[in-house]
């Protein structure tokens, strides 16, 4: 039945199949991105035009341990100036479940743009960091669970703001309500990420600011 749920919610979401290519690709300056899940990270980098020369690499990785994918700077870049400064994401080949696995890119395309929003989010707040500070980030993300807790909260709400909320809501709902996905993945969802209800009343206020910006 929850199942039921996630996809009537999916289908509300703006259909990206029938968007033209050639709006998306002036996002792709700069950007190594994997051919068969190109459109859907151009969709996700359209909502983050401040990240549109940022120099990231898309990676496919074979395993990432606890996680489908990873934001992170090249550890190289650290030494040289923020304008020079590069990232990856990692992406995991292949969603793994309790009894089988598929490849990464037969998710639901807006489970796809929310993963890879959330993860944009995480280069969003790099961006904002010196090189120390990066340092140090790294440092308490590793060592602090309510590090994590926070980076994943400012992720999140860095998606949101920029009109992301459908499609985060969408990726956790996907994640939580998946009846092949390992508890102990769902569980770490549920104790270092915002919720799905919390996300959605992040929109409502959102939603609630701009109208009241327009009177």
């Amino acid at each position: 039945m929850k199942l039921f749920f996630v996809f009537i919610m999916l289908s509300t979401i703006p259909d990206i199949k029938g968007q033209d290519n050639a709006m998306l690709l002036e996002f792709g300056q700069n950007k190594q991105i994997p051919a068969v899940i190109e459109k859907n990270i151009l969709k996700a980098l359209s909502f983050y035009p401040e990240l549109k020369n940022t120099c990231i690499s898309f990676i496919f990785k074979t395993s990432i341990k606890s996680s489908v994918m990873q934001a992170q700077p090249v550890f190289t870049s650290l030494l040289h100036k923020r304008k020079k400064r590069r990232y990856r994401i990692n992406i995991s080949k292949d969603f793994k479940l309790i009894s089988s696995q598929m490849p990464i890119e037969q998710i639901p395309d807006e489970v796809m743009i929310g993963w890879i929003g959330h993860e944009l989010g995480h280069i969003l707040d790099y961006e904002g960091r010196s090189n120390r500070g990066m340092i140090s980030f790294g440092y308490g993300y590793y060592f602090s669970s309510r590090y994590v807790k926070h980076a994943e909260m400012v992720a999140d709400s860095f998606a949101v703001e920029r009109g992301m909320g459908d499609y985060i809501v969408a990726t956790k709902r996907f994640i939580l309500d998946h009846a092949e996905l390992p508890q102990e993945y769902k569980d770490k969802i549920r104790r270092l990420y915002l919720s799905p209800d919390v996300i959605v009343e992040q929109v409502r206020k959102l939603e609630e600011k701009k109208k009241l910006q327009k009177l």
